[in-house]
């Protein structure tokens, strides 16, 4: 059977991956020259050298099961890829959580008893509210938001742990995200397997972490990649899906691993012919942006390959990442705002000025900033997220698509890895 994947980020690598597996004989298509979609490497410069970057700092965490077993398969090695750490929110203070080597969840009980910084009240706080999730078995209300998840919650251990760990996992504000997403990622992490928690910090750049690795496999078994090809439209004829690039060629199944923006723009050309609940829906998705600020100074060495900032409305940044200890060059800083509003001028200069009150950095030179202005969906209290299955032969699959987890690698690699195991 001929497979159709459009679009190479994770999800696109996954499910033309599995698909080949599966016996599937496959096309991936994608728009750009590099693969990795929204998680990918993109050219910079340092002090005149050049640099590779990625167009969003990002990391995985030891739950990623299914993200972790795919890099093991296509060769990669995540021990030396990946540098694993406890979990730690640790502010430049030192204050904040930073998880012993326990088995979960005495882990998270203990990180949480040991917080440096925290007073009693917030610890108590915290354990208070941890043990009620558990009492609930993790289950919550549909329109419940994770703020009202935390009433109760000490103003500390809210904005020292619940905050930046929202707004890092869902990137999504405490106050609309969704609260029963949160639920299954800190269930999931904190009080599932032990590891769970773990940071694992990418030592190269994104798309070198899987995405490459993915073309290679897929290139050795004879599958067609064809990079830098957009695909003009799609359209049903009789059992097949005509795909239209700088060629229209038949194929029997058509999987979108796209955008959900340029999904909707295929789908839409056949809207005659397709449901029109599961376009709407897609249409109706609200997107949160992901700003990275890329600033460097000789000699920089931050306490922590990862540091929690105190973030505010002027001091915009939520997290701070030390890429020289990730096997870039020395002194290269990473600044990530997570739901991030505003131009990337402005932020820019926020964040240096954060980085000078806050890291006592007054030498950084401005390297890059990106901003992605669609780089997740808006995860908030009983989003309906559009299904897997489009049409008879049409298959969408990224990390918008209905499941358990919010925009992340894994939720990516695990909607691509269903998309291809539905082919049929």
């Amino acid at each position: 059977m001929r497979v159709a994947i459009i679009g190479a980020g994770w999800a696109g690598c996954a499910a033309a991956v599995e698909a080949t597996r599966l016996g599937y004989q496959t096309t991936l298509f994608e728009t750009t020259r590099v693969a990795g979609g929204r998680a990918r490497r993109v050219g910079g410069a340092v002090a005149g050298e050049a640099v590779a970057l990625d167009n969003g700092q990002h990391i995985l965490i030891g739950a990623y099961a299914e993200t972790l077993r795919l890099m093991k398969d296509l060769g990669i090695d995540p021990d030396a890829a990946l540098l694993r750490l406890p979990l730690t929110l640790q502010f430049p203070d030192g204050s904040g959580l930073k998880l012993p080597k326990l088995p979960a969840p005495l882990d998270a009980l203990a990180g949480i008893m040991l917080a440096r910084g925290w007073s009693l009240a917030d610890k108590l706080s915290m354990l208070k509210v941890a043990v009620g999730w558990q009492l609930r078995k993790f289950q919550c209300e549909p329109g419940q938001s994770v703020a009202d998840l935390c009433r109760g919650l000490s103003p500390g251990a809210m904005a020292s742990l619940i905050e930046p760990l929202c707004v890092s996992a869902l990137n999504t504000p405490a106050e609309r995200a969704s609260g029963q997403v949160f639920l299954r990622v800190m269930h999931d992490s904190l009080f599932s397997e032990s590891g769970g928690s773990n940071l694992l910090m990418p030592r190269t750049d994104l798309s070198a972490l899987l995405p490459d690795a993915a073309l290679r496999w897929l290139t050795a078994q004879g599958c067609a990649v064809r990079l830098g090809t957009r695909v003009q439209s799609i359209a049903p004829e009789g059992s097949s899906w005509v795909v239209s690039a700088d060629v229209s060629t038949a194929f029997d199944c058509v999987v979108l691993a796209c955008p959900p923006h340029e999904a909707a723009r295929l789908v839409e050309a056949a809207s005659g012919l397709l449901p029109g609940d599961w376009l709407a829906q897609v249409k109706g998705l609200q997107h949160e942006a992901l700003t990275t600020v890329y600033a460097w100074a000789p000699g920089v060495r931050l306490a922590q390959p990862m540091l929690a900032l105190p973030a505010d409305a002027r001091a915009p940044a939520q997290f701070v990442f030390d890429r020289g200890q990730l096997g870039g060059p020395q002194g290269l800083l990473a600044f990530v705002i997570s739901a991030s509003t505003g131009d990337g001028a402005t932020l820019a200069a926020q964040v240096l000025a954060q980085a000078a009150q806050q890291l006592d950095l007054n030498t950084l030179q401005l390297v890059q900033t990106i901003v992605e202005k669609r780089a997740t969906f808006a995860c908030t209290p009983g989003l309906r997220r559009p299904a897997a299955d489009v049409a008879p032969g049409l298959y969408a699959c990224g990390d918008y698509i209905a499941g358990p987890y919010p925009a992340t690698l894994e939720g990516a690699v695990r909607s691509g890895l269903d998309a291809a195991r539905r082919l049929h």
